[in-house]
């Protein structure tokens, strides 16, 4: 690859990946500022957990969708009108008079991110080189790091406006308007100069997985267990530890964001580390740390003081988010030629299992208290252990 040509592909990858980190900062704004929507639309925690859940699944159910299908058509003018999308649910957020509005503006949220995520993946794939692991924490960085500011956005801006705060988020969906259009514009160059390349050479057919069927199953499986124990923890954190907080600690929902700060910041480290780490000791190594890794600090956490918390976000967040990078570039070898249909499937989990998590806790708390929900749930990590029977990385990188 010249000089340029790199260039130009640095500059893509890092434009995937400020898109990831708006659609996330605005997509994250949601579940921070459940306390102020249950306060002024006097919702029950069962329906904030509804609100959660059509956030995520509305995400999850079309990603695998999306990606199957560009995986054979890539669409360039997905990236711009999964933002558009986007905005017009910050704008509902803004002015939701009660539940089904806000459900609805979930909804526009969870369509637009269900669009970036398989698309966006596979441009960072197509810059990658050899450096996938690289690339795809590059990527992911950028959402770990929007994921990070949501809660100090909310802190500053919504927190003092309310709903009406949620404007100002257009700002940050309009920008990514712009960027996913610039990018979009190199994607669709880049595939009809491969689909000319394509004409003049024989056509070779898409790659198929070296693993049997039952193989690729079982593999699967397993990773599924790390993503429910991942995610439903993160759900149970990012929708719930505020009102975790306030109650035990008397302390105000902007004391309660800097834990959640904590936690998504140290993310955006961990996730920044995973790909390079995974890429030199081997993914299955890294997979089952950032799994198995954060069960001594989550089962810590519920019994800390202020301070002790947001020490041990900090090491909850980079342990736990290194692994998800590693996870889909995992999942991808295995599957070559399923890009797209393994981004979606993996994001489109990731969400899911997040907003069926969010439902169950939120009616969980109802019945049973936030205090009980939190201590709970700091047992999921321990699912990390089932990573142990995840196949060694020689044998993957030697089949695929």
């Amino acid at each position: 690859m010249t000089v340029t040509a790199r260039q130009t592909a640095n500059t893509i990858l890092f434009g995937v990946s400020l898109a990831h980190l708006l659609n996330d900062a605005m997509q994250n704004a949601v579940p921070a500022v459940f306390p102020i929507f249950q306060k002024s639309l006097q919702l029950s925690y069962a329906e904030i957990g509804w609100v959660a859940f059509t956030l995520n699944v509305t995400a999850s159910i079309l990603q695998p969708l999306i990606g199957t299908y560009t995986d054979r058509r890539p669409m360039p003018l997905l990236l711009p009108l999964g933002m558009v999308f986007t905005l017009l649910g910050m704008v509902g957020l803004a002015f939701s008079p009660g539940l089904a509005m806000l459900l609805l503006s979930a909804a526009l949220v969870g369509i637009g991110s269900s669009v970036l995520h398989p698309e966006s993946s596979r441009v960072a794939h197509l810059v990658a080189g050899k450096g996938r692991g690289l690339a795809q924490s590059v990527f992911q960085v950028g959402g770990n790091t929007g994921q990070a500011f949501a809660p100090l956005m909310v802190a500053l801006i919504i927190t003092p406006l309310g709903q009406h705060g949620f404007l100002w988020f257009t700002i940050l969906a309009v920008l990514g308007i712009l960027i996913q259009s610039y990018i979009a514009k190199w994607y669709g160059g880049h595939m009809r100069m491969r689909s000319i390349a394509a004409k003049e050479s024989p056509v070779a057919p898409m790659a198929a997985s070296p693993f049997s069927r039952g193989f690729v199953i079982y593999v699967l499986g397993i990773l599924v267990v790390l993503l429910f124990s991942k995610f439903v923890y993160l759900a149970s954190m990012t929708g719930y530890y505020s009102f975790f907080f306030m109650e035990k600690y008397h302390l105000s929902l902007e004391r309660a964001q800097v834990s959640l700060f904590a936690l998504q910041f140290a993310g955006m480290l961990g996730t920044l580390l995973g790909g390079p780490l995974a890429d030199r000791f081997g993914r299955k190594k890294i997979i089952w740390f950032s799994i198995f890794g954060t069960a001594p600090f989550s089962l810590l956490l519920p019994y800390a003081g202020p301070v002790g918390s947001v020490l041990l976000c900090l090491a909850i967040g980079a342990i736990l988010m290194s692994g998800f990078s590693v996870i889909i570039v995992y999942a991808q070898e295995m599957l070559p030629g399923r890009v797209g249909m393994i981004s979606g499937l993996f994001f489109g989990l990731s969400f899911g299992l997040g907003g069926l998590g969010s439902v169950v806790l939120g009616s969980l708390i109802d019945h049973t208290g936030v205090d009980f929900m939190i201590k709970a749930c700091a047992f999921l990590p321990l699912l990390g252990v089932s990573a142990f029977l995840l196949p060694k990385d020689s044998r993957i990188m030697r089949e695929s």
